[in-house]
């Protein structure tokens, strides 16, 4: 079992993007350091809350500024992109830091009209994600036909590990063409172990991956006692409620000030719902949930995604979640490497 790190670039309330994208880069250095096995960056356009839209970008500086850690993405939304860019960024990444660079690859497009317009994308291109990923596969491996002559130099022939990542029909998809799965709990965990299930039912060996491999994303929160690692959840939850009833996914503001202003009964809903299924505890209690959740969906890798507006206590929630795991592997149950 590893354990590894999706950041997602977070802003927060006084701070700036930039400041964001090298908090992202200093805390890759920490989470290496602490023993985790990737460190992955994401992508989003035009999110005030966010400062990571340019992923394959911010992973060079993260690979740059690390030795040992993987580093990819969670991911390129691939409908965002020409796969022909997308496999020669990747080779770039690759052939600067190799065998250390992971592919992951999502079929979101922009998340309002105005951002897909500008991107020059609609809704409908998400349809042709499984066109997208083989035309990418086949300028990684040289099969593509599509364009005859054309070359994803210098990614063509490089052994870069691609994912998918899914909510729920993507899993068919990462079984048909041999690939792991990246999944998290978005609509609910029976759903997810649903999905998982016809992923190893469904799955097809390939060069790049000869059986199943299953990666499940999880929020956890760890710190002293249940009660603070619970709060080290509210900035996020109530950024995701804020979104849902305003339209805007905005900087994380301290969980005193959240919990110190009245919500309305929509909010609340909302506010609520973005806590379910998250893991917050004490040490052990952080691992014991994370030992269950491995044991129900059967994954081979954990990626855990910690946001919050304290910095410094969510470093210590990275470093108090893999030191209690690892004293578990010593112990016989599952480990950080």
């Amino acid at each position: 079992m590893k354990l590894s790190v999706l950041d997602r670039s977070r802003t927060r309330q006084g701070g700036t993007h930039a400041q964001a994208l090298r908090d992202t880069v200093a805390f890759a250095r920490q989470a290496e350091e602490l023993g985790y096995h990737r460190f992955w960056v994401s992508e989003h356009h035009s999110v005030p809350g966010v400062a990571g839209s340019a992923p394959t970008v911010l992973a060079a500086a993260v690979a740059g500024a690390t030795e040992r850690i993987r580093v990819g993405t969670g991911g390129v939304m691939l409908p965002n992109h020409q796969p022909l860019v997308v496999a020669e960024q990747f080779g770039v990444l690759e052939a600067l830091h190799p065998g250390r660079i992971d592919m992951g690859l999502g079929r979101s497009v922009g998340f309002t009209g105005g951002v897909r317009r500008a991107l020059g994308h609609d809704k409908d291109d998400a349809d042709r994600f499984g066109e997208q990923v083989r035309l990418l596969l086949g300028y990684l491996d040289g099969t593509q036909r599509a364009f005859p002559g054309v070359h994803a130099f210098p990614a063509e022939g490089q052994p870069i590990p691609a994912f998918l990542l899914a909510t729920g029909a993507g899993a068919d998809l990462a079984a048909e063409l041999g690939l792991p799965l990246v999944i998290g709990a978005v609509r609910g965990e029976a759903r997810m172990i649903e999905a998982i299930t016809r992923y190893r039912d469904g799955f097809v060996p390939s060069s790049r991956c000869p059986m199943p491999y299953v990666i499940v994303s999880a929020t956890v929160a760890v710190a002293g006692t249940r009660v603070a690692a619970e709060r080290l959840l509210v900035p996020e939850a109530w950024s995701s409620a804020w979104s849902r009833t305003h339209g805007v996914f905005p900087p994380l503001r301290p969980a005193a000030e959240i919990l110190a202003t009245p919500m309305t009964d929509r909010e609340r809903r909302y506010f609520d719902q973005a806590r379910e299924g998250q893991i917050a505890g004490t040490p052990d209690e952080a691992a014991a949930a994370l030992a269950g959740l491995v044991e129900r969906t059967g994954a081979d890798e954990v990626l855990v995604t910690t946001s919050t507006y304290d910095r410094a206590e969510m470093l210590d929630s990275y470093r108090l979640l893999a030191e209690s795991v690892s004293a578990g592997s010593a112990a016989g149950s599952f480990g950080v490497r």
